[in-house]
């Protein structure tokens, strides 16, 4: 990524863009998300020079046409009300040879059709890898550790709601991968 215009599409808490900046070196790095109070958190937060952030939608962002050498989409698509019109927007925002990095699940059956959706978009699929078992891992590694957290930051009231989301051993989305109900991928 050294010396690319780059753009983390879904940038939550700018954990990611940060990341990459400090470690890839990109000639710029632009998070966004739809979320105003996580921007407000990564402007306040994130002050390295080349790095910058913004609000915008996932299928209608606030750039220029081929802007980007590189677009990166980690874990947040899977939210997004219309993927044609995200991937749409990620082709459109793309210089000509730029490369769009992407991860996250989708269940065992919606996987053909997001790979339709991808070559309908104009976008060539390179590589694709299956990282569901890498995924189970680090659940697994993790599991107490974040328990832990969850008792300690997290209400009463909505301890399980946060064990189902965190992944934990038993819950819905730790299961659904244990069987390859949904996998993972980039």
């Amino acid at each position: 990524l050294k010396g690319l215009d780059t753009l983390e599409i879904g940038c939550g808490c700018g954990g990611g863009s940060s990341y990459i900046m400090r470690y890839f070196k990109p000639k710029s790095m632009t998070g966004v998300d739809f979320s105003n109070k996580a921007i407000e958190f990564c402007k306040k937060y994130y002050t390295i020079e080349g790095l910058s952030f913004s609000v915008g939608d996932a299928e209608s962002l606030p750039f220029e046409n081929n802007k980007f050498d590189v677009v990166v989409n980690i874990e947040s698509s899977h939210c997004y009300g219309n993927m044609e019109q995200f991937l749409n927007e990620v082709f459109r925002l793309l210089k000509p040879k730029g490369y769009f990095l992407f991860s996250d699940f989708r269940s065992r059956n919606e996987i053909g059709h997001f790979r339709k959706q991808l070559k309908d978009s104009g976008l060539k699929l390179i590589k694709e890898e299956n990282i569901t078992k890498n995924v189970l891992k680090a659940l697994e590694i993790n599991n107490e550790h974040k328990i832990e957290l969850i008792k300690q930051k997290v209400p009463k009231v909505l301890y399980r709601t946060f064990l189902q989301f965190a992944g934990i051993k038993g819950s819905e989305i730790y299961e659904s991968f244990k069987t390859g109900e949904r996998e993972y991928f980039n």
